[in-house]
């Protein structure tokens, strides 16, 4: 006999031969008015501050945003969890927003010149520009949040940017450590990526006015949903092309990262190999990536990384079954395997 759960994931199985578009069917309406009022937030203004530069700085941070997945994340665990409402409209803004402040903000510590197939800001108008942008798309964010009508939004989102923030400098300043270990990666990846995602889904979840136990499974879901993103994020660092990805590809290993495949493959890798290895960690060029990619290959680091971040989305997929079955729910569970299994 076939669980609820166990159907839920043979579902998401079939997330790869789908778009993103197709799965974000169900809420296509809200979500483009999410779009809709981004572009109209997403500008500097009026009065004497909004000069013509100062504008167009802003409106390509609109350009920046891709998936919308953030958004759609919001609006997806209302419907699974109750009934979405025009407050999810306008929290599926505050955390794009957050999200795209924090593109910004690593496009600058990773020194990225593309994104989206269009440069970045710091490409584009330098470093300061970009941490200016990010720290008023940030404001913005917290702005808007505050006008809806609990304060509940500014709690949760005030909570996980803190988490981000904290996984973001841990980053940071683990460059260069090739002794970082699975289980100090996967802390990172929980705070710096899985935390927003896991925010998106208790914000849909609570303005549904859900239970506590719905709540939970879907900041749950959202959590381990955001870690099989990453795990995929990194692969494709590690193995995509900057035409198909859409931004710069390389940037791990030129800030010498250590990412799961690679952190696999060193696991694997002893004595010479591992100190030969190090040494080519500890170049982080364009002809050490070629390198890595076929050490990491060859060790098993890149199937290793696959199969995590696809077991993270089954999990996520767990996650759902408190929830009633349905076509919202049945999305949450395919979201979940499509970013397990992305190529760009």
């Amino acid at each position: 006999m076939t669980t609820p759960a166990a159907h839920t994931i043979e579902s998401a199985r079939s997330a790869s031969a789908a778009t993103l578009a197709e799965l974000f069917a169900p809420i296509a309406e809200a979500l483009g008015r999410v779009e809709s009022r981004l572009q109209t937030e997403l500008r500097a203004g009026d009065g004497r501050l909004a000069t013509e530069e100062v504008d167009r700085v802003v409106r390509h941070g609109y350009r920046l945003g891709g998936k919308r997945l953030r958004p759609a994340l919001v609006l997806l665990s209302a419907r699974a969890a109750g009934e979405a409402c025009d407050d999810h409209v306008l929290l599926g803004v505050v955390v794009e927003m957050i999200h795209t402040a924090t593109l910004v903000h690593d496009d600058v510590l990773d020194e990225a010149t593309l994104r989206r197939h269009v440069q970045t800001v710091n490409a584009r108008w330098g470093n300061e520009t970009s941490v200016l942008l990010g720290d008023f798309l940030f404001s913005k964010a917290f702005y808007l949040a505050s006008t809806l009508p609990t304060v509940d939004a500014c709690r949760v989102i005030g909570a996980s940017t803190e988490r981000v923030c904290l996984g973001e400098l841990r980053q940071t300043l683990s460059e260069g450590d090739l002794e970082l270990d699975e289980e100090d990666y996967l802390a990172i990846v929980e705070a710096k990526t899985a935390e927003l995602c896991a925010c998106c889904c208790s914000l849909g979840a609570r303005y549904a006015g859900a239970s506590t136990e719905a709540i939970d499974a879907l900041t749950a879901f959202g959590r381990d949903l955001g870690v099989a993103f990453q795990i995929a994020d990194d692969l494709l660092d590690l193995t995509g092309e900057e035409a198909a990805t859409g931004k710069t590809v390389g940037a791990d290993l030129a800030k010498r990262k250590m990412t799961l495949p690679l952190i696999h493959a060193r696991r694997e890798l002893v004595d010479g190999p591992r100190l030969a290895f190090d040494e080519l960690l500890r170049k982080g060029d364009g002809a050490s990536r070629s390198e890595a990619l076929r050490i990491a290959e060859e060790t098993g680091g890149l199937a290793y990384a696959q199969e995590q971040a696809e077991a993270y989305a089954a999990r996520a997929a767990e996650r759902l079954e408190v929830l009633a079955e349905g076509p919202d729910r049945e999305a949450l569970a395919m979201v979940a395997q499509f970013s397990s299994r992305r190529r760009a």
